[in-house]
């Protein structure tokens, strides 16, 4: 897994223009992690999340949102579920067998999930989303997406006590990810 590719916060937006639907804050010329920690001490911390998403690379960005997921509803090893699992196998192993298995088993779950999500995330990193139906293709911004919804999915079951901590933990990760070495 490589670290960031964006230089600035724009490079993001401009990357991704759906970022612009999705985060309050304006972009900036900033560094990504500065704009970062701009967002995570801001009146929607949340934001940091949503930046994150897009700002990661698929891979990293979907082992992450799997781990927030893991922490956020305090899942244990062994009690995942098989969403979690496929997930995660595709990114160890980022073959499109293993993204059209997280496709197969994201799509038939339960939306309210935030599993589901994650699974969702790894499924649409790329090729065709919708077997069968005359190929349609993954966009950039799909994944990103997912991951953003897993995480504040999961983020709405913690209790509002514990809230602002467990949403710190998960953007601590996703910085931990973002300063990786390749």
């Amino acid at each position: 897994m490589a670290r960031s590719r964006f230089s600035t916060a724009q490079e993001v937006f401009d990357t991704f223009p759906s970022a612009c639907d999705d985060i309050r804050a304006a972009p900036t010329a900033e560094a990504p992690l500065t704009f970062l920690d701009a967002l995570r001490n801001s009146g929607t911390p949340e934001d940091a999340v949503t930046f994150l998403a897009y700002a990661l690379g698929r891979r990293e960005a979907v082992w992450w949102a799997s781990q927030s997921v893991r922490l956020l509803s305090q899942i244990g090893i062994g009690q995942e579920d098989a969403m979690l699992l496929a997930a995660e196998d595709w990114v160890r192993d980022p073959e499109d067998q293993r993204r059209r298995e997280a496709l197969r088993l994201g799509m038939g779950s339960d939306r309210r999930l935030a599993t589901t999500w994650v699974a969702l995330a790894a499924a649409w990193s790329g090729g065709d989303v919708a077997p069968g139906q005359g190929g349609v293709m993954a966009t950039p911004e799909m994944t990103p997406k997912a991951v953003r919804t897993s995480i504040l999915v999961a983020l709405a079951t913690v209790t509002a006590r514990e809230r602002a901590n467990r949403l710190q933990l998960c953007v601590d990760a996703g910085v931990r990810l973002m300063n990786m070495k390749a």
